[in-house]
């Protein structure tokens, strides 16, 4: 799917829910390259997590947008921008159009795409904010690609557990990080079940104490693509808001609408065109188009 595809597709207009237009020529970034001086001095959330990781290298030889990675500032603003919608539905002037828009899902139409790309730099992107703080789960059970990125694939307890036993608390399965604002909750095992855990009220409960626990919080969800099982399409229906990543110039348009007819359409949802060239011909490796999606036209 090209730009101008993108562009002119009546099914990928929609409703505008107080994304200004610049936001429309954002994009995706990796690691930032600069200092760590003014960051704040460490998280302040899931202060009963047992245990922590230290993933700033890894970040930085990937080149995630982290200080001192080789990701160059094109990039790293364009993630900027893309951040800047989101925020505005979940805490600023288009909170109220967005119910729970604290909560993010990141997903795509099928694997491959650069959906757990996006949702690490857009929790790194949000861990820099002076007045919030991020959490980020894997929920891809199956692939569990995020938790595998950051080395946490085998940490427990995990959300597979926690979907599993109900004497275990959030707090136990958080991982704190070196990243000031950052915690994590790696994915499990994959489950023969979990699409029914995922639909479970011991899920929408985890969910939701996640999300009142801390006014500050934004909660970012990797979540499986939505053609290739079921388990985003019930996780849909939690969140307020989903970034939905496209493969520019791979993914067909049949493929991309319909992923989008099996979400919510209700929901904030922002296009995410990954893996193509800036028409501003800046050289930037990922030009990233964000959209809001909503009600179709013919």
């Amino acid at each position: 799917m090209s730009t101008k595809e993108l562009d002119g597709r009546g099914a990928i207009a929609a409703i505008n829910l107080g994304v200004s237009k610049e936001m429309a020529d954002s994009g995706n970034t990796g690691n930032a390259k600069g200092s760590t001086t003014g960051q704040r001095p460490g998280p302040h959330i899931a202060g009963k997590s047992r245990d922590s990781v230290e993933i700033l290298d890894r970040l930085r030889e990937r080149e995630m947008l982290v200080p001192g990675s080789k990701m160059g500032p094109e990039i790293r603003n364009e993630y900027r921008r893309i951040k800047r919608p989101l925020l505005s539905n979940a805490f600023g002037k288009t909170a109220s159009l967005v119910d729970s828009g604290n909560l993010i899902a990141v997903t795509s139409s099928a694997a491959g795409e650069g959906k757990s790309y996006t949702a690490l730099n857009l929790a790194l992107a949000f861990a820099q904010e002076r007045d919030y703080t991020v959490l980020l789960i894997d929920c891809d059970v199956t692939k569990q690609g995020l938790s595998r990125m950051l080395g946490i694939e085998k940490r427990r307890p995990d959300l597979t557990d926690l979907l599993v036993s109900e004497k275990l608390s959030v707090g136990d399965a958080l991982l704190h990080t070196d990243i000031p604002g950052l915690v994590l909750l790696p994915a499990g095992k994959p489950h023969e079940y979990i699409t029914e855990m995922v639909a479970s009220h011991r899920m929408a409960h985890l969910v939701q104490e996640i999300a009142s626990r801390y006014n500050d919080r934004i909660i970012i969800f990797d979540a499986p693509p939505v053609l290739a099982t079921p388990e985003t399409q019930v996780l849909a229906g939690l969140v307020g808001q989903i970034v939905f990543v496209i493969e520019a110039g791979q993914t067909p348009h049949s493929v991309v609408n319909e992923a989008l007819e099996m979400l919510p359409e209700e929901k904030a949802i922002g296009l995410v065109l990954n893996k193509c060239e800036s028409i501003s011909n800046r050289g930037s490796y990922y030009y990233n188009y964000y959209a809001p999606y909503g009600e179709k036209t013919e």
